[in-house]
């Protein structure tokens, strides 16, 4: 297993522990976040749960896309010499049916697990996908909803809503989160399209760092010509880290509040996703701008300490 090249520890009392979920196959940014959550020190990882993408299943087919995305987290671990640091399980491979009926997983185990563990570092989970598997734990066992914080990827942006491709893959999951008492931190679209990169900026500081390094360049150059067709995404030449927040909403000084809202959850509707607002609900925080610099930066610097020449 691997040891970091840093020159600085972070103080025990500073650390969290992570639960990382990750639709790693659906997409080509996905592998960039995983290797930024576990070169992270200030995060004790607990386990990665390997997530759905069942509303565009690609060629792995409708009930399989767990399992791409648990193969893939395990080809990312693997090039980091990191294959047996973590435990890893499959989540849930369909959306949930309604909002009263939990999905079974290994990936809904592993929540509640480590949520009603005693342990005095705070438990967060960062959701980059569906939250298929956070809504049926919260559904199984609701105490979680007080011994952990999600950060979730995804809804549109305030206050109408509207697409967003997280959301939509399971639109049910979403509002059993938003109206539970989970404390929430939503990076909604347009805050999370704020990590931008160049492909030729991925070239010049991630291709050069190992295997590691080549294989996130060389994926996602070959992600841009898969979805080509594309009319509208991707862009033929800059690419959006958008899971990357849920390692920068952590790494920023909490004193920041002025770069988030604390406003009452919103139910999701079903029809368009638009958010409606009816005071039942208790308030999240939603993210309203980042630091994107400070976020890339720290990825590009861990991965050349780590794994450059």
């Amino acid at each position: 297993m691997r040891k970091w090249n840093y020159d600085f520890d972070v103080p025990d009392a500073k650390k969290i522990r992570m639960l990382v979920y990750t639709d790693c196959k659906n997409e080509a940014d996905d592998q960039f976040a995983l290797a930024h959550h576990v070169m992270t020190p200030k995060f004790i990882v607990k386990g990665i749960i390997g997530g759905h993408f069942n509303m565009n299943p690609q060629e792995y087919g409708e009930g399989h896309t767990a399992a791409a995305s648990v193969a893939e987290v395990h080809k990312v671990l693997k090039l980091m010499d990191m294959d047996d640091a973590y435990p890893v399980v499959s989540g849930a491979e369909y959306p949930l049916q309604d909002e009263t009926t939990p999905r079974q997983s290994d990936g809904v185990k592993m929540i509640i697990e480590e949520a009603m563990k005693d342990d005095p570092h705070p438990l967060f989970i960062a959701c980059q996908g569906a939250i298929t598997d956070l809504a049926s734990a919260i559904l199984m066992e609701p105490k979680i909803c007080e011994r952990m914080t999600a950060i979730w990827i995804g809804g549109g942006m305030y206050p109408e809503g509207g697409f967003e491709f997280n959301c939509k893959q399971d639109i049910a999951a979403a509002n059993v989160v938003m109206k539970s008492t989970m404390p929430v931190w939503q990076v909604p679209i347009m805050v999370y399209k704020q990590m931008s990169v160049t492909l030729a900026e991925l070239q010049l500081k991630v291709k050069p760092c190992g295997e590691l390094g080549k294989y996130l360049f060389e994926q996602m150059v070959a992600f841009n010509y898969k979805a080509a067709d594309d009319a509208h995404w991707p862009h033929g030449e800059i690419w959006g880290l958008g899971d990357t927040p849920t390692i920068g909403v952590l790494l920023e000084e909490s004193e920041k509040t002025d770069i988030f809202d604390e406003i009452e959850a919103p139910t999701i509707n079903y029809e368009d996703m638009s958010y409606s607002f009816d005071g039942h609900n208790r308030k999240i925080r939603v993210y309203k701008q980042l630091n994107p610099r400070t976020t890339l930066d720290d990825f590009f610097a861990k991965l050349q300490l780590n794994f450059g020449s």
